[in-house]
Order: C-alpha cells, then sequence, then structure tokens
C-alpha cells in the first residue's frame, strides 16, 4: 500500500471533510499489510484517525479510515441508531458496531448496505437506499441521494475538489504527514 493510494481514496477523510473512507488494495502477504498499516496507525492515531482492515480475500484486503470521534456522532444520530439496530448492531458500542460490520463483510460477496452509515453519508440517503433499492434516488455521487439533493451535491463538489488539490499537494511535497489534519479542524 503506497501514500498515493491512501491519499487518491481517502483525502476527505485525511483532510477532516468527511467520516472515513474505504478502499480496496492488494497484499502479498497479510501479515506484511498488517505491518504496513501499523506504520500508517502511527502517523494517523495521533491526528485522530485510524486505519484498520475490514476484510481479506484473495490477496485483497478491504481498507478502513476513518474518525472515531466523528464515526462516533455519526452512529448516535436517531435514523442510524434505528437502521443499525434493525440489523442488530450494538447501537451504543462503535467499536462493536465495527466488529459487527466486520462479521457481515467477511460473510458474504456484497456491502450490507448500512455501510454508508460507517462511511458519513447521511443517515437519511442510507434509509432511502435501503427502502428503495437503490433506485428512485434523487442525484449519485459518492453516494446515491434521496434526501438533501443540494446538501450532498456540495459535499460531492468539496470532496473532489479536496482529492484534487491533495493529490497535487503530494506530487509536488511527496509528504503524507504535511496532509493528515488534526482533530481539532
Amino acid at each position: 500500500m503506497s501514500d498515493e493510494i491512501v491519499i487518491s481514496n481517502c483525502s476527505p477523510t485525511l483532510a477532516s471533510l468527511k467520516t472515513a473512507n474505504l478502499f480496496g488494495c492488494r497484499f502479498s502477504g497479510r501479515d506484511e499489510l498488517l505491518s504496513c498499516m501499523k506504520r500508517y496507525n502511527a502517523k494517523l492515531v495521533p491526528k485522530g484517525l485510524r486505519m484498520i482492515p475490514l476484510k481479506f480475500e484473495n490477496g485483497r484486503a478491504l481498507i478502513y479510515i476513518y474518525r472515531p470521534d466523528r464515526l462516533k456522532r455519526d452512529l448516535n444520530d436517531k435514523c442510524a441508531e434505528r437502521i443499525l439496530s434493525e440489523r442488530n448492531y450494538p447501537v451504543k458500542n462503535m467499536e462493536l458496531c465495527i466488529a459487527t460490520l466486520r462479521k457481515r463483510l467477511s460473510g458474504s460477496s456484497l456491502f450490507p448496505h448500512e455501510i454508508g452509515l460507517f462511511l458519513g453519508y447521511p443517515p437519511k440517503d442510507v434509509d432511502g437506499f435501503i427502502k428503495h433499492g437503490g433506485k428512485g434516488e434523487k442525484c449519485t455521487g459518492t453516494w446515491k441521494v434521496y434526501g438533501d439533493k443540494n446538501e450532498a451535491e456540495n459535499s460531492f463538489r468539496k470532496y473532489k475538489k479536496c482529492t484534487q488539490a491533495y493529490m497535487t499537494a503530494f506530487r509536488h511535497h511527496h509528504s503524507f504527514e504535511r496532509l493528515v489534519v488534526g482533530k481539532n479542524k
């Protein structure tokens, strides 16, 4: 896993615009990947982020980078709690919710629809996606929108602009650490 892969997939989270990002990467050995993630976490954890694997399969890993403080706040939303409790998540414990998500991912080739809550998507949009089977959305960007289209489109633009700016900065300075915004931003 390279800095460029992390930056190209996770800039909005690194910049503290978004709760979390998810990306896939190839790995040659599980121990090697976990060692690499440990090195990333040494840089990320002091800035209020975490990197964990959610799934290993056929030489690929699904990597989750998130801001625990924001995730905890997001999962405490009443709509998010309802969606998660309907799916038997332990809603008052963020770490156990992540463990439950990890189990659901490893037990299926499909993504559980509630994963959007773990990525900072608006609960109303996650709920709409579930209720409408992914059809009838108002617009599509980073996620399918069933709620506030204007707010979502503004977020999509911010995320895209952030990723472009981060990739440009990385190409010029080659410094991952300079691009990670700390907890209080």
